[in-house]
């Protein structure tokens, strides 16, 4: 310091910023994502200083906003996510909007124009509470500071109870900074966990036994009980489908297994679901794609249909039922497990050998010939060489169907995937995971287009000490628009990006390792030392754009 300057003084600790991190802190939360803005200087700052709180500063709100999604949902305690006012709050929209999708806990603050400017289009001014209400559970704006601790405690009851979501609280410049006096924070939220109780216990229970051919569809809430959907499964021999991206809710390798709901799932592999008399919906809100276009289970005829749900308003929301129960699915999982009713001997093994059969490399992808790699040549890489129990984050785009097919989830909470769908998840997803479990080995799975969407959170991952490996599928399309281009349009248009690009270099200019793979074996080479790594590694596979998916060819399919 020069001589004679004068010393600032310490900032205040008795701010309405100081409440809202007590209270944070209180209920467990570890963590903020965020690209720091000038509406929530003291909130950043607050958290920062906090001695169990961790401020993660990002590359893009986009990059912050999936990252919080990511370490909840992994976790299962809400992360923070904060971005400043009008460009700051759209450009984390994408990952709220994941969030609500994807029944995640997250808490969101929004930097807001100061209050005496608030309706006057201030600078960068927008109505967050009206633009975040229709991706949140709850959205509001608080107009006093002695209200932020208050409001935010209620945020944490709101994203964690129920079905879980984000919220988002929107606060004028102005509010943060107030003095407020010492506040005392409330305890954690206590999460109601209904019971389905003995009566619809032995009545499910009865249903199951009974049924010819029973199957289980188990979502995102059944994530946390696996042992005790696995003995479900087994007491009345049923067959499991996961919900999709829910592939680590049940272990793949199990006999009852039959297969993920997913996008392009082999017709073959849903027959068990459309000959089933009796399906058991547990913790899953039977979107779109987990329905396969809200086509099974078929509504009426001889199929019944049963759905538990912590949510009353997700029973029947996408499916006629025989039977529906609000109970937490963990809990009816524990008493449907403990119910004492023998079930008879059922055969899943031709159900199962059909989804094994679509799950293992096929003899035209281990004959391919030419300068690009096979996409399915690159999930068989990764099997070979990464731990079974690697913790995947996959991003969305046409290669994922290769992954999702040939990647088998033995291990519980080995999955990070977005149902909403959105490109750019895996890369910040992968270093949220890495930052919340040190110990883990991490793999982020991702096209070209995802890639460049958010790969500059490698620098995120590097500043952070966060050693993740990315895999991308380089092949210099947006594929998944492009099959559908050359299936419904006869051409493509807009879906050529440039490559190959050196996407190794551009790790390596952020501060990463990068690998570039031309074969198999250059793969798992690169693979072995990603994962020993101690900087995150980035490998660039480049992929042959011609196999569009696991059943087509981007020519046959422009040529009809």
């Amino acid at each position: 310091m020069a001589t004679g300057a004068a010393e600032r003084p310490s900032p205040p600790t008795d701010t309405a910023a100081h409440a809202v991190v007590g209270v944070l802190a209180a209920a467990g939360i570890r963590r903020c994502y965020t690209v720091p803005g000038e509406s929530f200087l003291e909130l950043a700052d607050a958290i920062d200083q906090h001695p169990r709180m961790q401020l993660v500063s990002t590359r893009h709100e986009n990059g912050a906003g999936f990252m919080a999604e990511a370490e909840a949902k992994l976790t299962g305690v809400p992360a923070v996510a904060a971005a400043t006012r009008g460009p700051g709050a759209s450009n984390l929209a994408v990952g709220v909007h994941t969030a609500m999708q994807d029944s995640t806990p997250m808490i969101v603050f929004l930097g807001q124009a100061e209050t005496e400017h608030l309706g006057r289009e201030a600078f960068q001014e927008v109505d967050l509470t009206a633009f975040y209400t229709p991706i949140t559970k709850w959205s509001t704006t608080v107009h006093r500071a002695d209200r932020l601790a208050e409001v935010t405690a209620k945020a944490v009851r709101v994203a964690t109870t129920g079905r879980p979501g984000p919220v988002a609280i929107a606060v004028p410049g102005d509010l943060f900074g107030q003095r407020v006096g010492p506040q005392d924070p409330p305890g954690p939220p206590v999460v109601p966990r209904p019971v389905l109780g003995t009566e619809a216990r032995d009545r499910l229970a009865t249903w199951l036994a009974r049924a010819v051919r029973p199957v289980i569809v188990a979502g995102g809430g059944a994530r946390a009980a696996r042992e005790d959907l696995i003995r479900v499964a087994e007491r009345f021999n049923t067959g499991v489908y996961a919900a999709w991206r829910r592939q680590d809710v049940f272990p793949n390798d199990h006999p009852l297994y039959l297969g993920h709901l997913g996008l392009g799932c082999s017709p073959p592999v849903l027959n068990a679901l459309a000959e089933a008399d009796a399906v058991l919906v547990v913790g899953c809100r039977m979107s779109e794609t987990t329905t396969q276009g809200y086509r099974l289970p078929e509504r009426g005829g001889r199929v019944r249909v049963a759905q538990i749900d912590i949510d009353p308003g997700q029973l029947g929301a996408g499916t006629d039922l025989w039977f529906g129960a609000v109970a937490d699915a963990g809990e009816a999982l524990r008493e449907l497990a403990g119910a004492p009713v023998q079930a008879p001997y059922r055969d899943w093994s031709s159900a199962r050998r059909v989804w094994v059969d679509t799950a293992t490399v096929p003899p035209e992808a281990a004959g391919h010939t030419g300068s690009r790699l096979h996409p399915w040549a690159v999930v068989a890489g990764m099997r070979a060489a990464l731990p079974e129990d690697a913790l995947i984050t996959n991003d969305a785009g046409n290669f994922a169907s290769f992954l999702h097919r040939g990647w088998w989830f033995r291990h519980p909470r080995t999955q990070l995937a977005p149902t909403s769908g959105a490109m750019g998840y895996a890369v910040p997803a992968a270093v949220a995971a890495k930052i919340a479990a040190p110990d883990r080995t991490v793999v982020a799975v991702a096209g070209d287009g995802g890639a460049l969407m958010t790969g500059q959170e490698l620098e995120t991952a590097v500043r952070m000490d966060a050693p993740v490996t990315v895999v991308v599928f380089q092949n210099g399309l947006y594929g998944t628009i492009a099959m559908h281009q050359a299936r419904e349009l006869g051409r493509i248009a807009g879906t050529r990006i440039s490559g190959p690009l050196d996407l190794a270099g551009y790790a390596r200019s952020l501060g990463a390792r990068g690998a570039t793979a031309h074969t198999r074996e250059e793969l798992e080479k690169a693979l072995a030392e990603a994962v020993g790594a101690d900087l995150p590694t980035l490998v660039d596979v480049r992929t042959d754009p011609e196999v569009i998916s696991p059943g087509a060819t981007l020519s046959g399919l422009l040529n009809g």
